[in-house]
């Protein structure tokens, strides 16, 4: 296996795939890292030789990947928190943040349904 970024890469998958594994790396992204490195996407990951690896290796360096993408992304949350902007309080909260509806929906990221007991009526009263 491949180890790029501390990733394990997936021998069977074709390279283009295959970088998609670490974080902060798509499609569109893959292709990009490849074709400057000068490896063809369709090569699989076991068909690499060790100069396409250190290549790679050498191109994805250039990117924000992996642990400094994560810690950039929760810091940038963190200070939308702290200056309690809407995106910040909904953060906060958790609600959806870009503006999806919550009435219906929004369960992944509000959790669980918490059920609400309907009030019970007086006894004698219609």
């Amino acid at each position: 296996m491949a180890r790029i970024a501390g990733v394990e890469l997936p021998k069977n998958k074709r390279g283009f795939v295959a970088l998609t594994y670490i974080y902060g790396v798509g499609r569109s992204r893959a292709y990009e890292i490849l074709e400057k490195a000068g490896v063809d996407p369709m090569l699989k990951v076991s068909e690499w030789t060790d100069e396409h690896i250190a290549n790679i290796r050498r191109v994805i360096q250039d990117y924000e990947v992996e642990g400094t993408l994560r810690t950039k992304v929760q810091l940038n949350i963190k200070r939308l928190i702290e200056i309690g902007c809407y995106r910040g309080i909904r953060h906060r909260i958790g609600l959806p943040v870009r503006g999806q509806r919550t009435r219906t929906n929004a369960r992944t990221r509000k959790g669980k349904r918490k059920t609400v007991a309907n009030k019970k009526k007086a006894p004698g009263k219609k």
